[in-house]
């Protein structure tokens, strides 16, 4: 899934692209992609994009005409650019292509989604803030008013577990799971641990290093073309999806334990005092 860093460096790639442009057509293939209906995703056709911002890992392309259309990539999707669009409207069907735009210029984007959980959003609205995923968004870690105070704020009565609290986009925005994985990693702290229980110096070293580890993967997709982004994601990750490999910071090996629909990766000598977490999936079955 794109989280924050993905997001953030595509809406760089996109404001260079798109702002000043016009729309020509906004194509939708897959009739599940589309989440609003007043107004038609058609009435933003036409329109110059003024803006494209960011809210959490929702992407928003605002336009002259005071409406934004607002994506969110879900697990499975991807933007990809195109200098040249196909001649012609897509054809629907079962491929990965779930909506095209189309500029005045002839260059675009399609939003795809591979899978079949077709979970891809789009809307298009008068404020971003109709999209109920939006209104609910908790604060973006890497805005200027997001101190250390703030996240104790957030934690301070939340009796969860840290994956769980910095995955909750209503607590904060942005984080999914690989960079939760990654924060708690060069935080040195288990997943497990609850979040109403950190002392002010481990709030200190969790604030650091969601800070620090948001900041970096960002400087590192910046610029970069949006087919590129994918591989820079995986090849900076340091524990997250490494299971079996050794830990870049002490050498132990890279455990993992498995969800119904996700998995989590750690390093038991780094954040769980060398002890391995238990695994329920894997215990059911050595049973």
């Amino acid at each position: 899934m794109p989280e924050l860093p993905e997001v953030e460096a595509l809406k760089d790639f996109l404001t260079e692209h798109l702002v000043g442009h016009r729309v020509a057509r906004v194509l939708p293939v897959a009739v599940s992609v589309l989440k609003t209906y007043d107004p038609p995703v058609t009435a933003f056709e036409g329109a110059q994009v003024t803006a494209v911002h960011r809210h959490g890992k929702f992407l928003d392309l605002a336009a002259d005409s005071g409406l934004h259309l607002v994506t969110h990539l879900a697990r499975a999707g991807w933007l990809q650019w195109k200098d040249r669009l196909p001649d012609g409207p897509p054809k629907p069907g079962r491929g990965p292509l779930a909506l095209r735009v189309a500029l005045e210029t002839g260059e675009g984007f399609d939003l795809t989604e591979a899978g079949t959980q077709k979970r891809l959003a789009v809307y298009v609205v008068r404020d971003p803030r109709q999209v109920e995923g939006i209104a609910r968004l908790g604060p973006d870690p890497l805005a200027a008013d997001f101190d250390e105070d703030r996240l104790a704020d957030l934690l301070r009565d939340e009796r969860r577990q840290l994956k769980g609290a910095l995955r909750d986009q209503s607590l904060i925005a942005g984080v999914g799971n690989a960079y939760s994985d990654e924060i708690l990693h060069a935080a040195r702290m288990s997943p497990f641990k609850l979040a109403a229980s950190l002392t002010p110096e481990e709030t200190h070293r969790l604030y650091e290093a969601l800070r620090s580890t948001l900041t970096e993967a960002v400087d590192r997709s910046r610029g970069l073309a949006a087919g590129r982004l994918k591989a820079e994601k995986k090849s900076g990750l340091r524990v997250h999806g490494r299971t079996g490999e050794p830990c870049p910071v002490c050498g132990d090996t890279i455990r993992e334990v498995s969800f119904s629909d996700s998995s989590l990766q750690y390093c038991p000598t780094c954040q769980t005092g060398g002890k391995p977490l238990a695994d329920r999936r894997l215990s059911r079955l050595l049973k």
